[in-house]
């Protein structure tokens, strides 16, 4: 291993992580003397020592080793001197920017406690050292996760204990915490007996009773913060609950008071029995935009009394928010039946008949069988050319790592069979499923221009919001008029109005027995959807 190396000047650099990932690496002055021994063993020329405690898991995380590169790349060394290639990097991005500097040769050696990495080495022996390192860090996350999620499964809230319990290690659960269990039980209490306020019983807690923080690691050994008191009345958890991803599960750790006490206290802070302002469900808000300032449009209920009936009646009206103070905007409100009547004669536009519907779909069903045959031919060539590059790429790298090639030759055609194989898998994409597709497409868009208008005057707010939002792109209210910018799809069924032209609503329903007079009255209407097939082969739309 030893070699001359008299022109290499290298940094040492050693990391330590405080996360779990690093429980078994030697602390940083271990690395550091092991390897100065190293470095008197090969006789390297040791420059500086860097050392940094910092997770490697995100690029761009860690300022020394940041720094590190750029003065290698500025030539204040040409080498680096580690424990083993993982405490240099666990993603991708920085694995990245060393083996390109070792390839280019900027790096000149790295050299671990039990191997070097050269720029003339096998640069494939580096990258799966380097992407072993990467895949422990996503095999830990997913576990970690995995772990997380079975302890909620188990009715353990798997992070750190709250007030008044602690956390387990050894059973891996949270217990009651003796010394501070009974005086948070005391907190509850005098907040139970509306007599005092949460400043009142913190200064209590503190000053009276000595109250300290359990501590910890990092800290903890401390009074309570006027944040923690509050936190510690509106958590579920000592009901017997714990709040974890938005979502409240049932605990298995010993509760503290009773789900009756936990809402007592809070009607007591004031989170119920005191008057709310009303919320109200509106249909729009949040879709249309003030054609004047650009702010969204909200809505409001308003009460008048109708003296004719002696009773008050309740009017949704539509209004700008009003939001850019830098512009004094003038639209008008304009009240929810003026709108909703709007909004159906919008519809209208795309309104087809049901006969057309059926007519046109089973048109488009039986030309496009004939298209998918041809098309699942020609799907199973591309296939069978793309097997075959695929294994041309595995062969190719068989023959790398049996050192039958060299670097450049193994480069050049790797590169040349991926270029192959992306290209071909595109064209699989677009061939794969792309004639149903469509066809699911257009009977989606057909069934909404047949029924769209009924839904909408008879359903409730949630079908009514459904239909508008799936109408356009662009809704804009300028002077009490809607304007809506139609989706794609609905371009061509905007040309519908053809089947008037050609007589269709003047047939009676027998005539529409005959496919010729079907096809007769309903062809020129239907002539755009070619247009749109073939410029939109793989459109989804999910507002359908």
């Amino acid at each position: 291993m030893k070699q001359d190396e008299t022109k290499i000047k290298y940094f040492l650099y050693a990391r330590k992580s405080s996360e779990s990932e690093d429980r078994q690496v030697q602390s940083i002055d271990d690395q550091t003397n092991r390897l100065k021994e190293l470095a008197n063993d090969l006789d390297l020329d040791i420059v500086e020592i860097l050392t940094e405690s910092k997770s490697a898991k995100q690029p761009n995380a860690r300022p020394i080793f940041e720094d590190m590169l750029k003065r290698i790349e500025k030539g204040k060394a040409d080498g680096i001197l580690c424990w083993q290639i993982n405490r240099l990097s666990r993603n991708p991005v920085d694995s990245g920017k060393i083996n390109w500097l070792l390839q280019q040769g900027t790096i000149k050696a790295i050299q671990t406690i039990d191997k070097q990495y050269l720029p003339e080495d096998n640069v494939l022996m580096f990258s799966v050292e380097s992407g072993m390192a990467n895949q422990f860090i996503l095999d830990l996350r997913k576990n970690t996760k995995r772990g997380l999620e079975g302890k909620v499964q188990r009715g353990w809230f798997p992070s750190k204990a709250t007030q008044g319990y602690k956390n387990d290690v050894i059973e891996k659960i949270i217990v009651k915490d003796e010394e501070r269990f009974n005086l948070v039980r005391k907190m509850w209490d005098l907040m139970l007996t509306d007599n005092y306020q949460p400043p009142k019983i913190l200064n209590i807690a503190n000053n009276e009773w000595g109250y300290l923080t359990r501590k910890t690691k990092r800290g903890g050994n401390r009074p309570l913060s006027a944040s923690e008191i509050y936190r510690i009345f509106g958590d579920p958890f000592y009901y017997g609950y714990f709040k974890y991803n938005g979502k409240i599960h049932k605990g298995e750790h010993e509760p503290m008071i009773t789900v009756d006490e936990f809402d007592r206290v809070q009607e007591l802070l004031g989170k119920k029995d005191k008057p709310k302002a009303k919320t109200h469900a509106f249909a729009f808000t949040g879709i249309i935009r003030c054609g004047n300032c650009g702010c969204l449009v909200t809505a409001e209920e308003k009460r008048k009394f109708i003296k004719s009936k002696k009773e008050y009646a309740t009017y949704t009206y539509y209004r700008c928010t009003r939001r850019k103070k830098e512009i004094k905007c003038a639209e008008p409100t304009i009240n929810l039946d003026n709108l909703e009547e709007q909004i159906v004669n919008e519809i209208e536009k795309y309104t087809i008949p049901e006969e057309f519907k059926e007519w046109a779909l089973d048109v488009i069903r039986g030309n496009n069988e004939k298209e998918i045959e041809a098309r699942n031919q020609g799907y199973e060539m591309l296939n069978k050319k793309y097997l075959g590059l695929q294994n041309q790429l595995d062969n190719l790298t068989k023959l790398r790592l049996r050192d039958l090639i060299d670097d450049d030759e193994f480069v050049k055609e790797r590169k040349e069979l991926q270029n192959q194989i992306i290209k071909i898998r595109a064209k699989l994409d677009q061939s794969q499923d792309r004639g149903q597709n469509w066809v699911d497409l257009v009977e989606k868009a057909f069934n909404f221009a047949a029924y769209a208008r009924e839904r909408f005057i008879n359903g409730d707010l949630q079908a009514k919001r459904e239909i508008l939002s799936a109408l356009g792109q662009i809704y804009n209210l300028k002077g009490g008029e809607l304007s809506i910018e139609p989706v794609e799809w609905l371009i061509p069924i905007s040309n519908l109005s053809k089947i008037e032209e050609n007589g269709i609503v003047r047939l009676e329903p027998t005539d529409f027995r005959s496919t010729k007079t079907k096809s007769r009255a309903f062809a020129p209407a239907f002539s755009d959807w070619g247009g749109y097939r073939e410029l939109n082969p793989r459109r989804e739309d999910h507002n359908l």
